[in-house]
């Protein structure tokens, strides 16, 4: 009985350490789930296909990190790389998946990557740590690592290191902007791996992501939604608390307050639901004011993750490469 009963224990402390190990994951936002909300309202929506193209190459599942700090032994972010399948040199796009900061997988970015690695671009949808792994600022860190990591492995994927660009959708779109106005600041670098490169983008596509989370009209959303439910906006819980409670996190997770003359060049596309977007305006307004060139496109939609589906696909990549090869090529 005494040998049984310390077998027993031996397996629920292996169980109990299995699980404190894994690292958690929240992948209920994709494409079909995004299908299955609005096609009733929209059933002309069809989801773009994720089928590889012949002409293209990739590399899946790339680490392109390993975290020092992090709780989950051997914790490596990972990367996909889509690109023509020749021996050319291209500029490199990092891709960043949106999910409120809390869901998603790099995965969601593939439909859009196969598409724009075809224009001439190395494609780069990114893995990075979400609410029930990390708070902020470890996403925005590990963006800046996925670029430094591009860069210092330019010749291994055939990409130019002078010309990256970053993009980002909904909570990926805030991230692509704040990573990308953010340019030489070190305040937003963290202390991520291939420190002896650059983290500068040379530009910037937010698709349907705020540039501030400090607008009056979302403050007081945050207010009247958790007046009502009793649940901490997701923007709430990634920021670490309600404004009051770190208004350093919500200050500096607000591109709009961050813009230099080293920010880079961006292209906003955006639904026809404007909270999504908050701030955008504004910024594109200083970048005006400063001489830093600026686009903004409008979907023919009130659907917010228009980049899955058809017909809202085809234009979104069409301004995507056509801002990329002004700006790149």
């Amino acid at each position: 009985m005494r040998l049984r009963a310390l077998f027993c224990s031996f397996c629920v402390f292996v169980s109990t350490v299995g699980i404190a190990q894994e690292v958690p994951r929240d992948t209920t936002f994709t494409p079909w789930s995004s299908y299955l909300k609005i096609r009733k309202a929209h059933p002309e929506a069809v989801l773009a296909d994720t089928v590889m193209p012949e002409s293209l190459k990739s590399w899946r599942d790339v680490p392109y990190t390993t975290l020092k700090d992090s709780p989950y032994p051997n914790r490596q972010l990972l990367a996909d790389v889509f690109r023509p399948d020749n021996d050319s040199i291209y500029p490199a796009l990092i891709m960043i998946y949106g999910g409120g900061w809390n869901s998603g997988s790099k995965l969601n970015q593939r439909a859009m990557a196969l598409r724009i690695a075809q224009h001439g671009y190395v494609a780069i949808p990114i893995e990075y740590r979400l609410i029930p792994e990390a708070l902020y600022p470890a996403g925005l860190y590990d963006v800046k690592t996925a670029v430094r990591w591009a860069r210092t492995h330019a010749r291994d994927y055939g990409i130019d290191p002078s010309r990256i660009a970053v993009s980002g959708c909904s909570a990926g779109g805030q991230l692509a902007t704040l990573a990308g106005v953010t340019n030489r600041s070190t305040r937003h670098e963290g202390d991520g791996e291939w420190r002896e490169a650059s983290s500068e983008v040379q530009a910037i596509v937010d698709m349907d992501g705020i540039a501030t989370f400090l607008t009056e009209s979302n403050l007081a959303s945050i207010r009247e939604s958790y007046a009502k439910k009793g649940v901490k906006p997701v923007s709430v819980q990634w920021l670490g608390g309600f404004y009051e409670d770190s208004p350093k996190n919500w200050e500096e997770a607000s591109a709009l307050n961050w813009i230099s003359p080293w920010s880079a060049p961006i292209c906003i596309i955006r639904s026809q639901i404007p909270r999504f977007t908050d701030g955008c305006d504004m910024l594109c307004d200083i970048y005006d004011k400063m001489g830093i060139y600026n686009e903004r496109h409008q979907q023919e939609a009130d659907i917010h993750p228009f980049w899955f589906f058809h017909p809202w696909i085809e234009p979104t990549v069409d301004w995507t490469v056509a801002f990329l090869d002004k700006i790149l090529k």
